[in-house]
């Protein structure tokens, strides 16, 4: 097929090599522009290695983004992992319209950090959506669905990049090649099951201690490996890299009110919440520095 991609970092890259290794057209690619002292775009990067044509327009709601999109004449756009507002007048120039990749089970999960929020709120599974993007945040009727497991000790990092990341290419290339064959079905999302969270930003990642454990260790993983979930010790911010959960019924007993640290060993230490503490292994300070969790409050706490 002949299709245009729009999409930006190593999850439209891949799409972008997934597509050209199996011999399809990719007429042109959009991606937004690089904000100044930021990395270079890796998809960019590929198609330009490639002498793919780049489009990156500050928005996609003008008419030059719409007259570049026209004039590839391509059956199909193909969004992956885009944060640019694409307007249904862009949308649906392709022949067969565009489809869109969403890291949730729609309509569960709307927003930019759906695999953070499903990881926070304790859930047990989760999944991918392919739909028709509209102007409502991802709101538009549903192609196809993937789902996977969410591990008890499973961070973000393992969810995207073990699961919905290789599983979002490959849903994407099985839904692309049933909307050109005309052999897909599409079902309006149903809004009475529907959620929506923003961005899991620094207010969101902080630790209330007074939780219980298992919140704690949850928004933990959430946060794993970015933003990080910081807490202050001692007064000092830090963030949490490595942690285990220890809950009352390994313990035996738990000492300790919540947010106090409860043990220290030679490279952890432990803090105390509702039902359990948490084990924390590492730390990263505000330098970005990373560091055993007893190295760092010996390093704070020395006279």
């Amino acid at each position: 097929m002949r299709l245009a991609l729009i999409g930006q970092h190593a999850f439209g890259k891949s799409v972008l090599e997934a597509f050209l290794a199996r011999q399809d057209q990719v007429a042109g690619v959009f991606c937004a522009p690089e904000k100044p002292g930021t990395k270079p775009d890796v998809l960019r990067l590929a198609a330009q290695e490639r002498g793919l044509p780049v489009f990156q327009f500050a928005n996609l709601k003008g008419e030059e983004a719409a007259a570049a999109l026209r004039a590839l004449d391509v059956e199909l756009g193909v969004m992956a992992y885009v944060l640019q507002f694409a307007p249904q007048a862009f949308v649906n120039i392709p022949k067969h319209g565009t489809i869109q990749y969403h890291p949730s089970l729609l309509p569960l999960h709307r927003g930019p950090s759906a695999i953070s929020w499903a990881i926070a709120r304790g859930a047990t599974q989760t999944g991918l959506t392919i739909f028709r993007p509209t102007d409502g945040l991802d709101e538009g009727p549903i192609i196809l669905q993937k789902t996977c497991a969410i591990g008890p000790d499973d961070t973000l990092g393992d969810v995207y990049s073990q699961q919905l990341f290789p599983l979002g290419v490959q849903a994407l290339l099985e839904a692309a090649d049933a909307v050109v064959a005309g052999q897909h079905t599409e079902r309006v999302q149903d809004e009475t099951q529907a959620s929506y969270e923003g961005w899991f930003r620094e207010e969101e990642s902080r630790i209330n201690w007074a939780n219980h454990v298992d919140q704690v260790y949850n928004l933990i993983r959430a946060c794993h490996p970015s933003p990080g979930a910081w807490t202050e010790i001692h007064g000092h911010k830090v963030r949490l890299l490595d942690c285990v959960k220890h809950p009352v019924r390994t313990l035996g007993t738990v000492r300790g009110k919540p947010g106090e640290m409860t043990d220290m060993a030679e490279s952890s230490i432990c803090i105390h919440a509702h039902g359990g503490h948490i084990e924390i292994r590492r730390v990263k300070t505000l330098d970005g520095k990373s560091m055993p969790a007893a190295d760092f409050v010996r390093s704070i706490t020395q006279t």
